[in-house]
Parts: structure tokens; sequence; C-alpha cells
């Protein structure tokens, strides 16, 4: 008895640590790499401009790390996970509301830049989707599998323009799991 008691709080203990760093357990364990870029689109359907910008609530200024969790807010709650082929371009998505993670970067990517010209920010900062391949401890994850979809991964890099500094992100892995930022190798 006293050893089922030791094992179940041993187990506890780990999933709350877990839980709470799961930030930072996963930029451990995972690593992103890029292989290409995909297209950016631009805001351009009226429903779309008027939906990112239903998330502001009048407010005059914006960083650009506010920018970021604000759009993975906006992607999160718009978009559910789907592997059925489906739409990329975000003024499509916009109705749709499914995708894989092609559509998630797309969507989440537009967001980001029409936040930043909106707020003067993009002349230092823009957000591009990336197809990518994903490690674990190293080990490219996709070569253990023969299905198209599993190919590859898209995710996002923001650059600041001025100090090339970059910062990734997976929108798809922050919708099931709330993380914001990612491992990426430059």
């Amino acid at each position: 008895m006293k050893l089922l008691k030791k094992i179940t709080l041993t187990l506890l203990i780990i999933l709350v640590v877990g839980f709470f760093f799961k930030g930072i357990v996963f930029r451990t364990l995972f690593t992103y790499n890029s292989i290409g870029q995909r297209e950016n689109y631009s805001a351009t359907d009226t429903q779309l401009c008027n939906y990112i910008d239903g998330f502001i609530n009048g407010e005059e200024k914006l960083t650009s790390e506010e920018i970021i969790n604000l759009s993975l807010k906006i992607t999160s709650k718009q978009l559910h996970f789907t592997s059925q082929k489906n739409q990329n371009d975000p003024n499509k998505l916009i109705e749709s509301k499914s995708a894989h993670c092609v559509g998630y970067a797309a969507f989440f990517a537009t967001t980001c830049n029409y936040l930043f010209k909106k707020y003067n920010l993009s002349n230092e900062f823009y957000a591009q989707a990336q197809i990518g391949n994903l490690y674990l401890f190293g080990i490219n994850l996709h070569k253990f599998t023969n299905s198209t979809f599993f190919k590859d991964h898209d995710f996002v890099l923001i650059t600041n323009q001025h100090s090339n500094e970059t910062i990734a992100v997976d929108p798809t892995i922050h919708d099931y799991f709330g993380i914001n930022s990612i491992t990426f190798a430059k």
C-alpha cells in the first residue's frame, strides 16, 4: 500500500511539473528546422479584417510581443484542426474554420502581419510561414512515416528586420498545448 501511494504521488508530481513547465519541456525535447517558405497572404477579406479588429478592444498601441500573443489567440479561436485537404488562404479560412498546420501557419502569419501594419511595426517585424521538419532529440520525426500528410510541418518565424532576431511559433502546437514559442535551429 505504501508503494502504491509513493508511485501515485510521484506520478502526480510529474504531471503537475509537466503541466506548469510544458513549454520548457517541449522546447528542450523538440527542435524545428526550416526547409523552405510558404506563400504569405495579405488580409484582404473584410470579414477577416473585422474579425481581427474585433480582438483589439480599442488598443492604441501594441508591442510586437503583444501582437504575437494576440495573433496566437485569434488563430486558436478561429481554427480547429483537421487532417483533411482544405484551404490555406486565411481570407477563405475565415469561413471554413478548419485547417491543418499549413492553414494554421498562414492564418497566424497573416494576422501578425496585419497587426504589425496596423500598429506601424511592419518596417521592423515580419511574420513568414515556414515549411519545416520536426526533430525529437535531434532525430527527424518525418523520416518515420510514409504519409504525405506528415512529410513536413509548418510553423512561423517572426523576424525583427533591424536586429535579425527571430521568434519561432507553432500555432498548431499553441492551439493544442498553449505553448507560445518553439526552438528553431538556424
